[in-house]
């Protein structure tokens, strides 16, 4: 997987089934290598006994050439990926070939990838694209905005081929204190493994006093996913879900036999089962594209809750039930270190410091030939867990012409002070800062974050009705209005003299897609403001829940309506952009991968959606007429 690409650093992102002491990886422009390394000169962790994940951190002195093509290779044994892994290249081609630009003018970008989700997959047709496209027409990076793993939502058939792998790469197991089981192989043979986890997990919140609550006595969970019966609970189960996700060999390693309903299955639960491993079944066969494009296209990402367990940090309330739980903490820790693995660790190699990557060196699969292997492998692991909760850094820029920043709107919240189990602010005033700062002095960015800074009015409504109720994770009740300090610092930012003149916001999260264009008002030279939102690579909204909904915001919440006064957003004109499809409609409900063209100064040029029937939906900018 192609990860940070820069004028001064390339970032390759594998996984090794043997040690990695015997190879080299190097960059090239045409036959010249302008960049190489030993493979055991990589920072690499071990996974298990048959598997390493290696970060090729690759640096130039003379920095490497921008706008042209070059390429990458790894060599094993004399061997490069044209012999070891032929099907991540396009035809014609002898290594995977790239480009780093001079500007971030052509982005792709989106979220939410739900394996078995009813729908095609949108990264499948977005390599299709690559595939007949000459590499000037490709975008300059794909950015995933979030949900790029549902830790919450395994499909059985998915959770069987987890456990599979583990055992066939021999996973790195994990001892739990206070827990109903004693350690990751405990989940092979537990009856409730399968389709009956919300037994296991931790069941109930520590804090009282919701308005429903009081009605009916009964406290929530503290994982508060519908779907938890599958949850992701070790190190191990996580990190085989992103294999399985990206590369399609973890699917060869794991067919076999055992792949049949669990004995326990109801007669109803065994035909969601076929459903699921059908769909799985067309996931899979799209798995080898979807490598095809890691391996061409720079990839930057950042998590939302789902990559950890749905309504992550969602109030002062959960985050204390949770944390204060040490199989609950474990789990979510587990949840973050296998995200710093596979996608912090490629954003951005150099926000993770010497003491920090020795830390996860000494957290890695060690042989069982050591001295008292369980306390010594147990106190290492919980270290590195508890590094991954206290870490602050997981936000990062990319040094690009817009300036590209990407935000952290989950683990820096600005917590309520008024209710336990009201809605935390998506950021707090010094990660807030910290985003102003990154601003300054740039003429231009694109922002990335996960939820909509500019979303649904009608949608934000009803969040607030049930945040109101004290049950804000019925209705995912996380938006940046939601919370008043978080909500008019950021609006502050953005009126602010030395911010940028042009914001491009990118974001995912809620499964439709729309474009806004925003401006100050009572300002003459007012600051330019677009909200693009993409979502889901594979993932819809129910419908015709999507058309009620978007039908209210019409009528309640037009241009004229005085109810806009009543909001947070009163100060700003939003223009909706009307896509190009039939009907009135303003929110696209299709799986696809958002593309943004973008001007010099950094304003929009097009704003597109590819979908997954390879059909291009437009949101053209309205004229005055």
């Amino acid at each position: 997987m192609l990860r940070r690409t820069t004028q001064h650093e390339v970032t390759l992102w594998s996984v090794l089934t043997q040690k990695p002491d015997d190879g080299t990886v190097s960059v090239y422009q045409h036959d010249q290598i302008l960049a190489s390394k030993p493979l055991s000169a990589g920072n690499w962790f071990r996974i298990g006994e048959r598997a390493w994940i290696v970060l090729h951190h690759l640096r130039s002195a003379h920095g490497f050439p921008v706008d042209r093509p070059l390429s990458y290779d790894i060599q094993i044994n004399r061997s490069g990926l044209a012999d070891i892994q032929p099907d991540v290249l396009y035809d014609n081609e002898q290594a995977p070939s790239f480009c780093i630009p001079s500007t971030a003018t052509h982005i792709a970008h989106g979220s939410c990838r739900h394996p078995h989700h009813h729908c095609d997959d949108a990264l499948v047709t977005l390599d299709q694209h690559l595939a007949t496209a000459p590499m000037t027409q490709w975008p300059n990076m794909l950015i995933m905005s979030g949900d790029q793993i549902y830790a919450d939502d395994v499909a059985t058939p998915m959770l069987q081929r987890i456990r599979r792998l583990i055992a066939v790469l021999g996973l790195k197991n994990e001892y739990f204190e206070a827990a109903p089981i004693v350690d990751c192989r405990a989940l092979d043979t537990h009856p409730d493994s399968y389709v009956q986890r919300g037994k296991l997990l931790p069941n109930q919140r520590a804090e009282k006093g919701s308005r429903l609550e009081k009605l009916f006595g009964q406290p929530l969970p503290i994982f508060t996913s519908k779907t938890v019966s599958n949850h992701l609970i070790s190190f191990a189960e996580h990190v085989a879900m992103y294999l399985l996700v990206w590369a399609p060999v973890s699917w060869a390693l794991t067919d076999g036999p055992h792949l049949q309903p669990p004995s326990q299955l109801t007669e109803e639960q065994r035909e969601r089962y076929q459903q699921e491993k059908a769909t799985l079944d067309v996931f899979r066969a799209g798995l080898p594209q979807v490598q095809r494009l890691f391996a061409h296209l720079s990839t930057y990402m950042i998590f939302d809750d789902h990559d950890i367990t749905d309504d992550w940090n969602i109030t002062v309330g959960w985050e204390q039930a949770a944390y204060f739980n040490p199989f609950s903490r474990r789990i979510i820790g587990n949840g973050l270190m296998a995200y710093w693995l596979c996608q912090g660790w490629g954003n951005a190699p150099d926000n993770f410091s010497q003491d920090f990557l020795t830390t996860a060196r000494q957290s890695a699969y060690q042989p069982i030939d050591i001295r008292d292997p369980i306390d010594i492998q147990t106190e290492a692991h919980q270290a590195m867990v508890e590094q991954c909760l206290r870490f602050e850094h997981w936000h990062y820029t990319v040094p690009t012409t817009p300036h590209l920043v990407v935000l952290d709107t989950r683990t820096r919240r600005w917590r309520s002070e008024s209710r336990m189990n009201k809605p935390s602010g998506l950021m707090d005033w010094e990660a807030l800062m910290d985003f102003q700062h990154d601003l300054l002095r740039h003429d231009s960015a694109v922002i990335v974050s996960a939820a909509p800074m500019f979303g649904v009015k009608f949608i934000e409504v009803l969040q607030r009705v049930a945040t109101w109720l004290g049950v804000p994770t019925v209705v995912d009740a996380e938006n940046w209005m939601a919370h008043p300090g978080s909500a008019n610092t950021l609006l502050s930012i953005f009126r602010h003299q030395r911010t940028p003149t042009n914001y491009v916001i990118l974001s995912g999260d809620v499964h439709y897609s729309f474009a806004y264009d925003i401006r100050i008002r009572f300002r003459t030279h007012s600051p330019r403001l677009w909200q693009i939102t993409a979502s889901g690579f594979k993932n819809r909204f129910p419908e015709p829940l999507l058309t009620i909904c978007e039908w209210c915001d019409r009528v309640l919440f037009s241009p004229l309506s005085p109810l806009n006064w009543l909001t947070k957003r009163k100060r700003m004109r939003i223009e909706r952009r009307d896509p190009d499809t039939p009907g009135p409609k303003r929110l696209v409900n299709a799986s696809a991968v958002g593309l943004v063209t973008l001007n010099e100064d950094g304003s929009p040029r097009t704003i597109s959606l590819l979908k997954t029937d390879g059909q291009r939906v437009s949101f053209p900018e309205k004229t005055n007429t």
